[in-house]
């Protein structure tokens, strides 16, 4: 057996085992690339407008008022996302999973919406993209596993349409529209799968980052020079210090507010117990995630506590395995080159979905070929005679 061939079966056997997989994976991953898009148009009462010359609420006062919407579950932070957008005051919490938040008019305190992920279509789509719909601690590592195999499948496929020679090569990137629906067939599965080859590994790349630990490790110590990824523990609070403040989260709140821009989104974590920190962090691109400053403060003193790491510490000082760790969900969905890179993403996302779909119908054709037979040609009677 050639080596090809040994490649073809592998191909083959690895197709077969995550192909449903990589469908509902791919397909989820269409829709989440424009979550953002699709929610802005779908939940208007994200929306504020804002009020030139007239400070925001404190987040004491906004917990206030959040709190008597859900009264079952203790609040975790506050989210001022920007220019024109809604405050929102989350609970969320595991072991059972819950997320609340409660959005409001950041000016006068106006509860303008509780909203709930049980029910959210997003929420459905994000737990088919990540688990497969399966409970967590079985679905996390099959959605890893499935995107290994998608990896090597994309190597796979490659050395198997890689041309023999120049005259093969240029029939392997168009699709021959004007042939029987199983030569268009092969060519969707090969010409639209080496186009996306690219992308897909990127998305494949990007996703076994949070797939597995040793590959996240390893892509980590390879962009650091060696380093090992820090442990992403939040500093604790100094507990010999006495409290200072009796609203220690507005002054947080307060200190984020000049240093960012107008337009730029703050989130400030509520204090739980007497050794936590303060979350604060700056978004300088809201509808992103990865260009932002995380800081901690000590809720005690207000003093901003060392920390460093992946989603730590200040963008603009962070090391470039940092960076490029913070990039990796924005990366994952395009969101890094605003939205072309989104519609990218989309596109290569649909022909992944179709990868799957063309190689059974291939597979299923090359099972079920008919097979022409020669005609038989009688004797003449000069011949025979």
């Amino acid at each position: 057996m050639t080596i090809k061939k040994l490649v073809g079966k592998l191909h083959l056997w690895l197709g077969f085992i995550s192909g449903l997989g990589v469908f509902i994976i791919a397909i989820t991953g269409c829709i989440l690339a424009f979550q953002q898009e699709i929610e802005n148009v779908t939940k208007p009462y994200t929306y504020t407008a804002s009020r030139p010359g007239v400070a925001p609420l404190p987040p004491s006062v906004l917990k206030a008022i959040a709190v008597k919407q859900v009264t079952h579950k203790p609040p975790n932070g506050i989210n001022y996302p920007g220019k024109d957008k809604s405050a929102s005051v989350m609970f969320y919490g595991a072991n059972p999973d819950y997320y609340y938040q409660v959005f409001l008019d950041p000016y006068t305190g106006k509860v303008i919406k509780v909203w709930s992920e049980e029910g959210d279509f997003f929420h459905f789509i994000l737990h088919g993209h990540y688990y497969l719909w399966l409970p967590p601690a079985i679905g996390q590592p099959v959605v890893a596993s499935v995107t290994l195999i998608f990896f090597i499948m994309l190597i796979t496929g490659l050395v198997l349409w890689w041309p023999k020679n120049k005259a093969a090569a240029k029939q392997r990137f168009s699709v021959k529209w004007d042939a029987k629906w199983k030569r268009v067939n092969y060519d969707l599965h090969n010409v639209l799968g080496f186009y996306i080859l690219t992308i897909g590994l990127l998305l494949a790349t990007t996703g076994l980052v949070w797939g597995f630990q040793w590959f996240s490790k390893a892509v980590y110590f390879a962009t650091s020079g060696g380093e090992h990824v820090p442990a992403a523990t939040p500093p604790l609070s100094d507990t010999t210090k006495t409290a200072m403040y009796k609203t220690p989260e507005d002054l947080v709140w307060q200190q984020l507010r000049k240093k960012a821009p107008a337009d730029a989104g703050i989130m400030v974590s509520y204090i739980s117990d007497k050794i936590g920190s303060i979350a604060g962090s700056i978004n300088y691109r809201p509808g992103t995630y990865y260009k932002m400053d995380i800081l901690y403060f000590d809720q005690n003193t207000l003093a901003v506590l060392p920390a460093k790491g992946p989603y730590m510490g200040e963008y603009g000082k962070a090391s470039f395995a940092d960076k490029l760790r913070d990039m990796n969900y924005d990366i994952h969905i395009g969101a890094i080159i605003g939205l072309p890179g989104k519609i990218i993403v989309f596109l290569a996302s649909l022909v992944c979905a179709s990868l799957p779909i063309t190689g059974v119908y291939i597979w299923w054709g090359r099972r079920h070929k008919k097979i022409k037979k020669s005609p038989v040609t009688r004797p003449s009677s000069k011949m025979t005679a």
